[in-house]
């Protein structure tokens, strides 16, 4: 049992959870010498939630039926122990301590683009961000079909205090998230205690404005909701700060969004290195895919892309590859190269695959699409189903698409880009062939695609709608996301 405890603990994330899982007693559920830093971790609603489910399972409190009494439980017990701590450890205020503390709401019918940019972008600063599901179950199906599966449940986080709540949006999830009574009394007593909330796309109208939080103060949100904002003066903004409160505009403003956010918590300077190790644009620059060898990209008919994930895949890169093909129309399928459909990305957000590579072994795939993220790439590449999936569709002059890690450790690895050029993230551009073009943000030599990293995935993906669909509709697309985009430049003619 002990080792089946201290995997629950592990799991979840935690690395306070780490370093007291040795010293748990499992029958007994003490925790001697806690420090102060442990302490706060244990506290919170993604811990409670694993161990309070691990313990219901066990039996480890006979009589207690119910989570919430469960939860109440333990938190006594950690409470307990904490009191009992040696002074010693209870002065040691680490780093830890100081962690942010963040609640992102989720629900059937969230933008999952915008609610993994936030929680990958926030997590990257040093927040502990808890997605908390206000349905009924963990697991949503979000506005683009993609399962996500949350860390907790939103009545678990009543009572906590958190630095920032920031709401998603997505039609109807941003009404779901509206009609939650825990939700509206959480984000309401952030406001009255004058701590930040921030909402993004059509939660800033359809939460925030109906809720009475926005009450003289400038707003934006999608374009498709401005009306309903009482305050119009700064709609057009994409990123606006007032007061206590963040608005942004929808998909494509995501990214400066979350950035903002890490800004207010964290500040600027920790905001600019997110922000390089994303590969950001800078403001009011839209550089267009570079194209060599141009060829035409067939399948405009039932086009059907393999999105492969991985432990470890990077959680951007994989959810904005997902929710833009399937805006494009395209039938996407999400195969687990894991034994288990669950994956947990490399940002620790939990994605449900569509099924497992095996069972799509012998179909046939118009492209192939792959995220990065260490170790996600590697185990794509160890994968043998799809290497013989990739030589299948290198052999049948089928497109091959790779970001981040993938175009080095998965392709080049696999001698799918001979005599191509392509791009990669940067600790990975040594190790391609050809480095030509490595510095392009997104590289397209003849059926082979590739680009840089999770600030160039909406460019990376969109290209793609652009090479099979056209200008005019991945111009359309764009326009709703809320993202300027550039014409793919064509670079060396066919030789």
């Amino acid at each position: 049992m002990a080792c089946r405890m201290r995997h629950v603990l592990m799991g979840t994330g935690d690395t306070a959870n780490i370093a007291v899982a040795h010293i748990i007693s499992c029958r007994k559920f003490q925790f001697p010498q806690v420090t102060s830093a442990a302490y706060l971790r244990l506290k919170s609603p993604s811990f409670l939630s694993a161990v309070s489910s691990f313990a219901k399972r066990e039996e480890l409190f006979p009589g207690v039926r119910t989570k919430l009494h469960l939860q109440n439980r333990i938190c006594r017990l950690v409470a307990s122990s904490f009191s009992s701590s040696s002074s010693a450890a209870n002065s040691s205020m680490d780093a830890t301590v100081q962690k942010k503390l963040v609640l992102l709401p989720v629900a059937n019918d969230t933008e999952e683009m915008e609610a993994v940019i936030l929680a990958d972008v926030l997590r990257r600063a040093g927040a502990d961000v808890t997605l908390a599901s206000v349905e009924n179950d963990l697991q949503i199906l979000a506005s683009r079909k993609v399962k996500l599966v949350a860390d907790t449940n939103i009545s678990l986080c009543e009572g906590h205090k958190y630095d920032l709540i920031v709401l998603p949006g997505g039609m109807p999830g941003a009404a779901r998230l509206r009609d939650s009574a825990t939700l509206q009394k959480l984000v309401e007593a952030q406001a009255k205690e004058k701590r930040p909330f921030a909402a993004v796309c059509a939660a800033p109208a359809v939460a925030l404005e109906t809720w009475g939080l926005l009450q003289g103060l400038k707003a934006t949100c999608h374009p498709s909701f401005t009306e309903r904002l009482t305050n119009k003066e700064a709609v057009d903004n994409r990123v606006v700060r007032d007061g206590l409160a963040t608005t942004s505009r929808g998909p494509g403003t995501s990214i400066e969004f979350a950035l903002s956010l890490v800004e207010q918590l964290f500040g600027k300077d920790k905001m600019e290195e997110i922000a390089k190790a994303l590969i950001v644009l800078p403001p009011n620059v839209t550089p267009a895919a570079e194209e060599y060898n141009p060829t035409e990209w067939k399948g405009k008919d039932g086009f059907r892309v393999l999105v492969p994930i991985a432990n470890g895949s990077e959680d951007i890169e994989s959810v904005v590859i997902i929710d833009v093909l399937r805006r494009a129309g395209f039938d996407v399928v999400v195969a687990s190269v894991e034994k288990d459909l669950q994956v947990v990305a490399s940002g620790k957000v939990k994605i449900v695959a569509d099924t497992l590579i095996g069972d799509v072994a012998s179909s046939d795939f118009d492209a192939i699409v792959l995220p990065g993220g260490i170790p996600g790439a590697e185990t794509l590449h160890r994968c043998s189903t799809l290497t013989k999936l990739l030589q299948k569709q290198l052999e049948s002059k089928r497109i091959i698409a790779a970001i981040c890690a993938s175009p080095a450790v998965v392709l080049e690895a696999g001698g799918f880009l001979k005599g191509k050029k392509a791009t990669a993230y940067p600790r990975f551009t040594k190790d391609l062939s050809d480095q030509s073009a490595i510095d392009a943000r997104v590289v397209i030599d003849g059926l082979v695609i590739t680009s840089r990293g999770p600030g160039t995935t909406m460019e990376f993906a969109l290209s793609i709608v652009e090479k099979v669909l056209g200008f005019e509709k991945v111009a359309s697309m764009a326009e709703a996301m809320v993202l300027p985009y550039s014409k793919i430049l064509v670079k060396q003619a066919v030789h």
